[in-house]
């Protein structure tokens, strides 16, 4: 897989937003150096038994698939064996900060405990396959797979929804328990953060914004205290991948304990979020939410029901606030709030 000599110049480096400026990532010059990635690469992650073992792999290519300027990276390292023509990708995730060696060892953890792609029950995180700390980089293979929204819309939605449930009972139970804890309180203190900058842009929503925040404040304060379990704590559909019969769980940077209704609420609410912009009706998927939430309750014996029905609130009303920030979403800010007031009217009258 190591660049070939002489021809180096023939390995694309593909950085359409000229990430390798970024004065607070230096890393970056040598992420995207094909002769030096494809013997950092090379030494790393070709083991014995491991997906690059052979003499044959050659580093194809070179692609910056996401970049937050200042903040962290998402490379893909395309790889070829030349023998069996077979063709296999990498990703690298760099942090400004320094390595995310946490989020590698969750990922890990979770892999060695029932999420290998081996697993009977379709449920899994990609391999991780190694650690670059001169790069402050940790290394996962790319599956094959998309979000699963574009399933979830589909004839299969139902199956799928309930497969998501699985998939984060299954990670309730399993997943490695953490250190980071995330509590109702730190919660309550993003979203207010949040809806506060909605108020510094929007003045005249002044009255309206700090009595949804209120009522949030008070819907949250209202459930009682249970054990927190292993969460994903960013968990909706972008975060989940299907490759048509398994399904991926990524992204755990943000990985703790919290409260187990936090993260199917989560997820109902980017799916009643994403329902209202593509439909025009925030109820247009109800049927994959409910098989969705029936399914989940079903797994955890119904014991989460207010716990996810308020997180669901109080994450569509921090979607308030994301919809004012991401262009060509402003037009649903409004609606958001209709919906936020009309769910604490029923939840806490």
């Amino acid at each position: 897989m190591q660049a070939r000599q002489g021809k180096t110049n023939t390995i694309p480096v593909h950085d359409p937003a000229r990430s390798m400026a970024d004065a607070q990532m230096p890393m970056l010059a040598l992420a995207l150096d094909p002769v030096h990635m494809g013997r950092a690469l090379r030494e790393q992650v070709e083991s014995p038994g491991g997906p690059l073992t052979g003499t044959a792999w050659e580093l194809k290519a070179i692609h910056v698939r996401r970049h937050k300027p200042g903040r962290r990276c998402l490379i893909e390292y395309e790889l070829a064996d030349g023998a069996s023509a077979r063709c296999f990708s990498l990703l690298g995730k760099i942090r400004a900060k320094g390595l995310d060696r946490r989020s590698y060892q969750v990922q890990q953890a979770m892999w060695q405990n029932g999420f290998d792609s081996a697993g009977p029950d379709g449920i899994s995180v990609p391999e991780p396959l190694g650690l670059l700390p001169q790069l402050a980089m940790w290394l996962q293979e790319k599956v094959g797979a998309e979000p699963i929204l574009k399933g979830l819309v589909g004839k299969n939605g139902p199956a799928l929804a309930e497969q998501i449930a699985e998939a984060l009972h299954k990670l309730q139970r399993l997943g490695p328990v953490p250190e980071q804890t995330h509590s109702m309180a730190d919660e309550l203190r993003i979203l207010e953060t949040q809806l506060r900058a909605v108020i510094h842009k929007q003045p005249a929503w002044e009255n309206r914004i700090e009595t949804l925040l209120a009522a949030c404040i008070q819907l949250g304060n209202s459930l009682p205290p249970g054990p927190p379990g292993p969460s994903q704590r960013d968990c909706y559909h972008d975060n989940i991948l299907f490759d048509g019969s398994r399904i991926f769980l990524v992204d755990l940077d943000l990985y703790c304990l919290a409260d187990p209704g936090l993260d199917p609420g989560n997820c109902i609410a980017h799916l009643i979020d994403y329902s209202l912009r593509s439909q025009g009706d925030p109820s247009g998927l109800s049927t994959i939410e409910e098989t969705f939430a029936a399914r989940f309750a079903a797994l955890t014996g119904h014991a989460h029901t207010q716990q996810v029905g308020v997180y669901t609130t109080l994450s569509l009303a921090r979607l308030v606030a994301v919809s004012t920030r991401i262009p060509g979403r402003e037009q649903w800010t409004v609606r958001l709030m209709d919906l936020c007031e009309h769910r604490i009217k029923e939840l806490h009258p």
